[in-house]
């Protein structure tokens, strides 16, 4: 297979799938593993009724990260393998047909037709199917969708985001204490982790920061809003 050189330029589209997923998964274990303790709190639960509740949404939303991306980027993979396979087809039944729309491809770019069939066929000397991969499909055959590595990066980044709230929760104090230094630390993490992605993805950091706050912030409240209602009522 051959490999495209390098330019010696950074870009971030090449981590565009592992990032997605450990932004996501950190993000998602932070906030719904404080949420749930929160509402364990509010509905009147004590600390080892508040570990439980984390260890347990932990795991399941560990696992359940994993398996969601696993399905959703093997499927990605399966529609890319489908693509590469028919193009490869293609090239085998009609080589001329193939090389023909791949010089216009290179006209529609904006090159001459001369120059276009030129390029279309010194580039076909080599591996066609990297070609056409490339210009006709959008594919990077270096780059294709990893379902194991995302749904490792899924579940590992929840994991570290999930065990913040437990953490805070070990301490013995009081219920009012230990709520607030749960929403606390959840809103400190949440920073730290918007800017962290924005920083990786070269995006901006307040921008992104606000953005998830504001929206963990709302699902706290909710949470607790409802556990403080179940707790009441049970």
């Amino acid at each position: 297979m051959a490999l495209l050189p390098s330019h010696g330029e950074l870009h971030t589209t090449g981590r565009t799938g592992w990032l997605r997923a450990a932004v996501l998964g950190a993000n998602d274990g932070l906030l719904s593993t404080a949420s749930l303790v929160l509402g364990v709190a509010a509905a009147g639960g004590d600390r080892s009724a508040l570990l439980t509740a984390g260890i347990a949404g932990l795991a399941a939303g560990a696992m359940s990260m994993a398996s969601g991306e696993y399905v959703s980027v093997s499927s990605q993979r399966d529609a890319e393998r489908a693509d590469l396979a028919r193009e490869a087809q293609e090239l085998e039944d009609d080589p001329e047909g193939e090389l023909d729309e791949l010089a216009d491809i290179y006209e529609a770019r904006g090159i001459s037709p001369a120059l276009a069939r030129q390029v279309a066929e010194e580039l076909s000397e080599g591996d066609r199917l990297v070609v056409h991969a490339r210009d006709e499909l959008g594919l990077d055959q270096n780059a294709l969708a990893r379902p194991i590595q995302a749904a490792v990066a899924s579940a590992v980044s929840f994991s570290v985001g999930a065990i913040i709230p437990i953490v805070v929760c070990l301490p013995s104090y009081d219920s009012t204490a230990r709520i607030w230094t749960i929403v606390v630390a959840t809103i400190i993490g949440l920073i730290l982790l918007g800017a962290v992605g924005a920083r990786l993805g070269r995006a901006p950091m307040f921008r992104a920061s606000a953005r998830v706050v504001m929206w963990g912030v709302a699902a706290m409240a909710v949470t607790s809003a409802i556990g403080a209602l179940v707790g009441t009522a049970v």
